[in-house]
């Protein structure tokens, strides 16, 4: 048994080795640059960029990198060995406080939205003091923000920081008017649950559309799926269970607080979820997460799937954002107390967020928007397209009895009863949980359900730290210029409810009820990347992206244009990779498989005029019909998918709803017909592993 305590973060530079290994002048500098953002001295970066160095090599590593997270969503970063050379046969191994500060790698490959010109290669990557260095693969990664030549932020972490820097002064106006001077910074916390599918590693590498787009394109659906919901929290097989406990030691050994993991609800697929940390370090976290699921799985015999929906007709994979916020004296600010009515500065906070999430639906859509979720939402737990607020029974009730002038009622708090008086009694949490709800509050945070698994949470953060924090800056300008605060804080929480309380919805959110009360509620239904994504160019957007600095008018740009170029992108490869599929291995297969049916009516025949061959003669007849049509089918889709790359002078939209209106709509069609021929064809001569075989093979 491992000693876990002894284990976790052993291979991060963290504050307890920075302490034992920097002078102690040293070590305050530097907790005064990671805690208040003072300016880093040249001194103090040398003396850490030496320590971490020699701690390090101690731990074997011989390289370097920084570790940044560019627009593709995943992580990078150019990795150089510490080796300096002294004279021409000896070495020494050195590392500055310039190579720990600043990094220079090439940016000419990776998405910019139009912020740099391809022959402008330089692109530099900065410290970020706030996340700890940690060891990867025998080098040493140190976290950093990725830039171009001219300043505009080419990753995911910066405007992340800068709209984590934004909600810590706004809310701190808001705290200084209910007389906190204690508290000097608010930070945003995240704990994000991870969804993921396990299946056989020699499996996965048989599938095509599995190594080329994550997702199965085909697929017949297996006789059992998630039908008698028995994989849910259901047993934990053997050859998963040994993967979960490699995984969490993995990821305790790099400081990431792994606390449960369990089966989902279709077989197959599982789920991580660490405790929360801010929302910088669980991003940094998150992404780490999904490295080292990665590679725990192939030291397995395994393959982890973190697209949004690997197979159709069972449950796909989200990553449920957890969202809160915390002063520095451990404090959470969205925690109601015994009495959410008599608190005035939660209900402050609360109303904030029901404005900020009714007035900025479209950026919170955005924020969820991939090819890969596109599949994903709608059911199987998965919210809809809709943004809606679950609030519970308790606090909407309480902001009705605001919005009528009368005085709430609180209820007693009632107990769980089952009939046996010897189990313990228990109070019911009166928020509950909302499982259809995008964006439902869940006893003291907000969980934002509608992320999809293989999504980076930098993105879906940032827009909702900017916009909650837009709002707590219009909430301060108008409070503290209040003559009499008491009245002013009554009045503005009122009309906020009054104006926004149609976000607000407690029901079933799949039902068809509620789409069209949603519309009669002027909420928007968002359904596919490519309706969402052109909504960050709204002038509303632009403006409240960049007033505040979280956004240069050019960064907005830039994350519209690679948004919908990835969307694009996908479903491109998606549909050659089906053509080929089709063309090289499914049609094949089908000629084969008919070719001995045909043989073997015509060896009956020879037999005796008198043995039936009628199985063969209606297989021979439909798998013919079937596999012409499917060949048709396949064309067409060639030929959409070549006019696409044609399309000129249309503008990245229209090529978005092309590939959504034409190219995805002919997938669908080609993909019916292929898993009906799958289900006539002896599965000994279907050229992939099956459902059947990928979803129930690990035992």
């Amino acid at each position: 048994m491992s000693n876990v305590p002894e284990m976790f973060g052993c291979r991060v530079f963290n504050d307890d080795i920075m302490r034992a290994r920097l002078p102690k002048e040293i070590y305050k500098a530097f907790r005064k640059t990671r805690e208040d953002g003072k300016p880093l001295d040249q001194t103090v970066a040398n003396s850490v960029a030496n320590a971490m160095k020699n701690w390090a090599i101690e731990h074997g590593a011989t390289h370097f990198t920084h570790w940044f997270q560019p627009m593709t969503g995943i992580t990078a970063g150019k990795h150089d060995s510490f080796v300096t050379p002294v004279d021409p046969c000896k070495v020494i191994m050195e590392f500055s406080g310039k190579e720990l500060i600043k990094g220079e790698p090439d940016a000419s490959s990776f998405p910019s939205g139009g912020l740099r010109a391809t022959f402008e290669a330089r692109g530099y990557t900065a410290w970020d003091p706030t996340s700890n260095a940690f060891l990867k693969d025998g080098s040493l990664c140190i976290p950093t923000t990725f830039c171009s030549f001219g300043g505009e932020a080419l990753d995911k972490k910066t405007p992340l920081l800068r709209s984590m820097d934004l909600l810590d002064r706004q809310a701190l106006r808001i705290l200084r008017l209910f007389g906190d001077t204690e508290t000097t910074h608010v930070t945003t916390t995240v704990g994000a649950e991870q969804e993921y599918f396990l299946i056989d590693k020699a499996l996965y590498e048989q599938r095509k559309d599995l190594l080329y787009t994550g997702r199965t394109l085909f697929g017949a659906k297996p006789p059992k799926g998630q039908e008698l919901e028995d994989h849910y929290f259901g047993v934990i097989k053997p050859r998963v269970s040994a993967y979960m406990k490699d995984l969490d030691e993995e990821l305790w050994k790099l400081g990431i607080l792994s606390k449960t993991k369990h089966n989902e609800a279709a077989p197959a697929q599982h789920e991580l979820a660490p405790l929360f940390t801010s929302s910088n370090i669980a991003t940094d976290h998150n992404q780490l997460t999904m490295e080292v699921m990665k590679q725990v799985a192939s030291r397995h015999g395994l393959a982890c799937l973190l697209h949004e929906k690997p197979f159709a007709g069972v449950n796909g994979s989200g990553k449920h954002n957890n969202w809160s916020m915390s002063t520095n004296n451990g404090v959470n600010l969205l925690e109601p107390g015994e009495s959410p009515r008599k608190n005035a500065q939660f209900l402050l906070f609360l109303v904030a967020i029901i404005r900020a999430v009714d007035q900025n639906q479209d950026l919170l859509r955005i924020a969820a928007a991939s090819t890969g979720n596109d599949h994903r939402l709608g059911a199987s737990e998965a919210p809809p397209a809709i943004i809606s607020i679950f609030l519970g029974d308790e606090l909407t009730d309480i902001l009705q009895s605001m919005l009528d002038g009368v005085k709430y009622e609180s209820p007693d708090k009632t107990y769980m009863e089952v009939g046996l008086d010897y189990l313990p009694r228990f109070k019911k949490d009166t928020t509950d949980r909302n499982r259809t709800s995008p964006f439902a509050f869940t006893g003291n945070k907000f969980e934002f359900r509608m992320l999809g698994s293989s999504a980076s949470i930098a993105g879906a953060n940032c827009i909702l730290n900017t916009v909650i924090a837009d709002v707590l800056c219009e909430f301060a300008d108008e409070l503290e210029q209040a003559e009499d605060f008491r009245p002013a804080l009554r009045s503005l929480l009122r009309r906020t409810i009054q104006k926004h309380q149609r976000i607000i919805f407690n029901g079933n959110n799949y039902s068809d009820e509620w789409v069209q009360e949603a519309q009669s509620r002027g909420l928007l239904n968002l359904q596919s990347s490519a309706d969402a994504v052109p909504y960050y160019l709204c002038e509303k957007n632009i403006r409240l992206l960049t007033r505040h600095g979280v956004f240069s008018e050019s960064e907005v740009y830039s994350r519209y244009e690679i948004t919908l170029e990835n969307y694009t992108k996908q479903i491109h490869i998606e549909a050659l990779t089906m053509a080929d599929m089709v063309k090289k291995d499914i049609l094949p297969a089908v000629v084969s498989y008919m070719k001995d049916l045909s043989t073997t009516a015509c060896q009956k025949k020879q037999l005796s005029d008198r043995i039936s061959c009628y199985v063969e003669e209606t297989l021979l007849t439909r798998l013919s019909a079937l596999s012409s049509e499917l060949y048709k089918q396949t064309e067409q889709l060639e030929q959409h998918v070549a006019k696409a790359t044609q399309i000129e002078g249309v503008g990245i939209e229209a090529i978005g709803r092309y590939y959504r209106d034409v190219v995805f709509a002919q997938m669908e069609a080609t993909r019916v017909i292929a898993d009906e021929i799958e289900s006539l064809v002896g599965e000994s001569y279907w050229p992939y592993p099956t459902y059947g075989k990928l979803l129930f093979s690990v035992k």
